[in-house]
C-alpha cells in the first residue's frame, strides 16, 4: 500500500482529480509495488528488460477532492509468461473510489518485442500475488 495526498493541480474545474490523473497514481502505485517486490526499476532496466502498460482499465466509484488523502492498495492478480496483471483500489477513508486493473507486458530493451519474465522479477512479484499461474 502506498499513500498519497491529492494536489490543486490534479483536480479539474469541478474540484475533483481529473480522470487521466488516476493513471498517474497508478503508475505510483506500481512502482512502489515494484521496488518492495523487485527492487528499483533502474536494476531491470539495466539488466535488459522494461514493463510497459499494454492495457488499463478504470472503474470509478466516487471522486476524490482536493487535498484528500489516498491509500493505494495494489496486488498482483495474475502473473503469466510475459505479462503482470494488477489490480488498485483507490481508497479514502475505506470508501472505494476507483479500481483500476493493469496489464504490463515484459520487453527486451533492445529489441521491444516481447520476453518472458525473468525468474528473479517472477520471484519478487510472487509475493505480491493472490494467483500465479501462466
Amino acid at each position: 500500500m502506498h499513500e498519497l495526498r491529492v494536489r490543486y493541480g490534479e483536480c479539474d474545474p469541478q474540484g475533483i482529480v481529473f480522470n487521466a490523473n488516476y493513471l498517474l497514481y497508478c503508475d505510483v502505485a506500481f512502482t512502489e509495488l515494484w521496488r518492495a517486490a523487485v527492487g528499483p526499476w533502474g536494476q531491470m532496466l539495466e539488466r535488459g528488460y522494461d514493463a510497459v502498460v499494454a492495457d488499463a482499465h478504470l472503474s470509478f466509484r466516487a471522486p476524490a477532492h482536493f487535498d484528500d488523502e489516498l491509500a493505494l492498495r495494489a496486488h498482483v492478480t495474475h502473473l503469466g509468461r510475459t505479462a503482470i496483471v494488477t489490480e488498485i483500489d483507490m481508497v479514502r477513508d475505506e470508501q472505494l473510489l476507483v479500481q483500476a486493473r493493469l496489464r504490463h507486458v515484459c520487453v527486451d530493451r533492445v529489441t521491444w518485442s516481447k520476453t518472458e519474465i525473468p525468474s528473479w522479477i517472477r520471484s519478487g512479484l510472487e509475493r505480491f500475488a493472490s494467483d500465479t499461474s501462466s
